[in-house]
């Protein structure tokens, strides 16, 4: 009984340190959003003081939103190294406590970054932070999965779904769709320039966008006069991979979706998050054209980077259950007793 009730809260400890992550990583899409990373120059200092004992009444403006993303930090730190060290004392799957140092390592290296951002101002160290705080996410969400009662009780039901690896290859290959197309987004964000292009769905008023020399003089004479700075084809086809590279995200989510609820006995927990992964990503759409109708307003581009993060979770706990799914079904299909007739 013990043991159960720590079991349970191990795991509601590990989804707490996965909420305050998605929130450590909305506070840093708030501060790429405001271009506010340098508003506190030092590190790991902030202004000469020790970070958590900055006076409260010198948080203002930018200072507010960058001291406070590094207050953050901290705590996702602190909550890591309690999971870690939960996991080695209450948890008996090596392969899990191994993963439980990793994440610790994980926000060390997360921590380095961010003070490198600040130190060498290079928006190349931002780009690869933004992307290994994604990636941190991901290994959390999976250490929280495999610690619930529900991932157990996979092992122990007989699903019958022998061919179920298409299902899985197709939820990891999506997965990693999305977490391509979160670096594209936070290369963009990272650029701390002006829209590449202005109007959504079209772009510059066509459907596939004309970036031949004559055009783009065209383009960046008509936002000279708007005092927007100008843009390069480059600029403006990696908004259009990003753009391309959503709807075939969706499509390919509408598909899993669609397989996995033909399926007669797959877990309905699966088929709730293939659907709810389905809304979502129409969700994350529409706020992709908001961030441009609003001229990348930073509450709206936030939200996206926000929702970014939830399905690049979803999309790691559905590819963790159709692989653990499938996994049991080849184990059930070797297993001798598996072609022994079940007794009347």
């Amino acid at each position: 009984m013990a043991l159960a009730s720590s079991i349970r809260w191990l795991n509601r400890f590990a989804w707490l340190t996965c909420v305050a992550t998605l929130l450590l990583i909305c506070s840093g899409g708030m501060v790429t959003s405001k271009n506010v990373g340098l508003a506190v120059p030092d590190w790991p200092t902030t202004f000469g003081y020790n970070m958590f004992l900055f006076p409260i009444s010198k948080w203002v403006g930018g200072i507010l939103f960058e001291h406070t993303h590094r207050l953050m930090g901290s705590l996702v730190g602190f909550l890591t190294i309690v999971l870690a060290v939960w996991i080695w004392l209450g948890d008996d799957r090596r392969w899990l406590r191994n993963l439980g140092v990793i994440a610790v390592v994980g926000v060390i290296l997360q921590g380095i970054l961010g003070g490198l951002r600040v130190t060498m101002m290079k928006d190349q160290i931002g780009i690869f932070h933004a992307c290994v705080a994604q990636a941190f996410l991901g290994l959390l969400v999976f250490i929280a999965l495999v610690t619930t009662k529900f991932w157990r009780s996979i092992a122990d039901r007989n699903f019958g779904l022998q061919k179920f690896s298409p299902n899985k290859a197709l939820a990891i290959a999506i997965t990693a769709a999305i977490y391509m197309q979160l670096a594209l987004g936070a290369t963009m964000r990272h650029q701390h320039r002006d829209l590449a292009i202005l109007d959504f769905p079209t772009a510059n008023g066509a459907w596939i966008p004309d970036t031949s020399a004559a055009a783009l003089a065209k383009i960046n004479a008509w936002r000279d006069a708007r005092a927007l700075s100008n843009v390069t084809a480059f600029q403006i086809w990696l908004q259009m991979v990003h753009r391309f590279l959503a709807f075939i995200i969706a499509i390919a989510i509408i598909a899993l979706c669609a397989r996995v609820r033909r399926e007669p006995r797959v877990s309905a927990v699966l088929k709730r998050l293939s659907l709810l992964w389905v809304i979502f990503v129409f969700c994350q759409i529409a706020l992709g054209g908001w961030v441009i109708w609003s001229n990348k307003a930073a509450d709206v581009a936030t939200a996206h980077v926000a929702l970014g993060a939830v399905m690049l979770s979803f999309g790691v706990s559905i590819s963790a259950i159709c692989w653990r799914i499938s996994q049991r079904g080849t184990d059930r299909a070797r297993s001798p007793s598996a072609a022994q007739p079940m007794p009347a």
